[in-house]
């Protein structure tokens, strides 16, 4: 099957006439194809989206606009499975997971829905002889470059806040999974979303990704990926003076004293790295566990690393594949790092024998005593691999914690009130949950981070700001 463009609620082949393939990560197998498109492509979705922000959509009052997105939301709920059957397919996540993705992207429309009518602006106090007031507007015309990983829901906490604002949307998703955003975007149209208002473009990150950023027409960028790749996005899109919200990567510590409650965290520190196969910016990569109860810790961890099954997406395993060799190679390049440091592979999950020999596996892994200052405990893997590292004091786990490129997502396991409102403050990171991780993932709370971890804000009502431009009027008596 061949997947085209969607472009002002059409489908379209993209004006080049190439494809891409379409691979299952469970068995390696070609399933599909998509458009290969480039700059002409986007450009002719930046026009649709353009005429759209400028007629129908553009005028639509923010209550007509909130109900057509909470048609939507229930839309997506009605095609749940449909939607979540598509996205394991083509990124290899069990079937639980991508149920629980395509939950999620209702539940951003949701939420987006509600808050429409709700973004309001403020009046300034000033000389009596002075009006002064703002209004938030929105940017016009947004672009959206959507990873692989999980692209129900970044599609959702992204464009959902985008439309919610008043913008028209163009959406690049990975070339490696886009099958389920396409099916979104004809059900958008279905419920009633007018002709431009959303245009799913495939293709190359470096073709059509890349004309997209550098496109005059797109007033602003929301990029999800790479350090590396987020750099040259928000380069392109200085160019035209578009601003940029960059989601990018995260080495996340969860920091476990010695008074933690051990029973209810090991489930929490297990599903942190092998949700999504590791595949996951907010993973919770690097274990830092408290000398005391340090061989505890891995012991316990070990036996539930050695009871975990990695299988095809189709058996809902407890993991499953990486996206694709290339990431299969990388992450196995990484693991042989370990040889001659000191490090020890504490466990590693099962692989069930009839998954697909062609398939990209990769076993849950534990790894002990791993140097702070190891690529291991340093450099994003984006696989299922747990670096765990010892510590004595608060102020070496703080250090430990703050010594990596990247501030995303942390955890502090404690029963001590006065830390853990220590470690929440002094941790450099956009997100710190105390005695949890990841609270649900709640579409309410804002997410973003800092250093290599990128900038600016998504979920909750401050991914709304985002895509909103503040205007301040000030009028004279």
């Amino acid at each position: 099957m061949i997947y085209k463009n969607f472009i002002g609620n059409q489908w379209v082949s993209a004006l080049g006439g190439q494809v891409l393939p379409v691979l299952d990560p469970s068995d390696g197998q070609l399933f599909a194809e998509i458009a290969r498109s480039g700059e002409a492509d986007i450009d002719s979705a930046t026009h649709a989206a353009r005429k759209a922000f400028e007629g129908k959509w553009g005028a639509m009052a923010p209550a007509a606009r909130s109900r057509l997105l909470w048609r939507l939301s229930a839309a997506l709920l009605d095609h749940q499975e449909e939607l979540a059957r598509l996205e394991s397919r083509d990124t290899g996540k069990p079937m639980k997971q991508a149920m629980a993705d395509a939950a999620a992207i209702a539940r951003y429309f949701e939420f987006y829905a509600g808050a429409v009518d709700k973004l309001h602006g403020t009046t300034i106090p000033y000389p009596s002889d002075y009006t002064v007031l703002t209004v938030r507007e929105p940017h016009g015309v947004t672009g959206h470059i959507v990873p692989w990983n999980y692209p129900l829901q970044i599609f959702g906490r992204s464009v959902g806040a985008a439309l919610a604002a008043g913008n028209a949307c163009v959406v690049k998703p990975a070339e490696d999974a886009c099958i389920s955003l396409l099916r979104v975007a004809e059900i958008a149209a279905e419920v009633g979303l007018p002709a431009g208002a959303l245009n799913i473009v495939t293709g190359l990150g470096i073709e059509a990704g890349a004309a997209l950023a550098a496109h005059p027409g797109i007033d602003h960028v929301s990029f999800t990926g790479s350090p590396g790749t987020g750099r040259q996005v928000a380069q392109a899109a200085a160019g035209h003076f578009a601003p940029v919200t960059l989601e990018l990567g995260g080495k996340s510590p969860q920091i476990v004293f010695s008074d933690a409650d051990i029973e209810a965290g090991l489930p929490v520190w297990l599903n942190a790295i092998i949700q999504n196969a590791g595949q996951t910016c907010s993973a919770g990569s690097r274990l830092l566990v408290q000398r005391a109860i340090y061989a505890d810790v891995v012991g316990r961890l070990s036996e539930l690393f050695r009871a975990t099954r990695t299988g095809a997406a189709s058996d809902d395993p407890d993991c499953g594949p990486l996206i694709n060799a290339k990431q299969l190679e990388r992450v196995r390049t990484l693991l042989g790092t370990a040889d001659g440091s000191g490090i020890t592979v504490a466990a590693q999950g099962a692989l069930d024998p009839s998954a697909p020999k062609t398939g990209f596996y990769q076993v849950p892994t534990l790894l002990s005593d791993v140097p702070p200052d190891h690529s291991l405990a340093q450099d994003e893997i984006f696989g299922p691999v747990l670096a765990v590292i010892p510590f004595d004091t608060e102020e070496q786990a703080l250090h430990i914690a703050n010594s990596t490129a990247y501030g995303l997502v942390a955890g502090v396991w404690t029963q001590d009130g006065a830390r853990q409102m220590r470690f929440a403050r002094k941790i450099r990171s956009g997100q710190v949950y105390i005695n949890n991780y990841g609270a649900g993932g709640g579409v309410e709370l804002p997410f973003g981070g800092t250093g290599q971890s990128g900038y600016g804000r998504e979920k909750g009502f401050e991914a709304l700001y985002g895509f909103t431009t503040l205007k301040t009027i000030a009028i004279k008596h």
